[in-house]
C-alpha cells in the first residue's frame, strides 16, 4: 500500500480526538511550553508551533490526553527528526557540546 493511500484512509483529525477540545488544550499549553524542547536542549531558541505526543498515543485517548507525554516542538523538528526517531529509534543530532542527544547512542549508554 503506498504511503498515500495510507493516509487516505485514516479517519478525520476531529475523529482521532484533534477537534476543538485539543485544539484549546494545545493552544494553553503552547503558551505555557512556547520554546521548541528540542531546540532548548541545544542551547538554542525556537518557538514551538506543534505540542506532541512524546509517546504516540495510536488512538489510546488515555495516552492522548495525559499531559506529561506532551511537549513542545518546531514543526521543523516534529516533522524531521521526530519522525525519523518513531521510525529508526534513533536520535540524530548533538548538544552545543557535541556529545550526541540520542539517549540510544552508544556514547549515552
Amino acid at each position: 500500500m503506498s504511503k498515500a493511500r495510507k493516509y487516505d484512509d485514516r479517519e478525520s483529525s476531529a475523529k482521532r480526538g484533534y477537534g476543538y477540545k485539543w485544539q484549546q488544550a494545545r493552544e494553553g499549553f503552547l503558551k505555557k511550553h512556547p520554546l521548541c524542547v528540542d531546540h532548548e536542549s541545544r542551547g538554542q531558541v525556537v518557538a514551538a508551533k506543534i505540542v506532541d505526543h512524546i509517546v504516540p498515543h495510536r488512538g489510546d485517548m488515555k495516552l492522548f490526553w495525559d499531559r506529561s507525554n506532551w511537549q513542545s516542538l518546531c514543526k521543523t523538528c516534529h516533522d524531521s527528526h521526530k519522525q525519523r526517531i518513531e521510525k529508526s529509534g534513533v536520535d540524530a543530532g548533538c548538544n552545543t557540546n557535541g556529545m550526541p542527544i540520542g539517549k540510544n547512542h552508544h556514547w549515552n549508554l
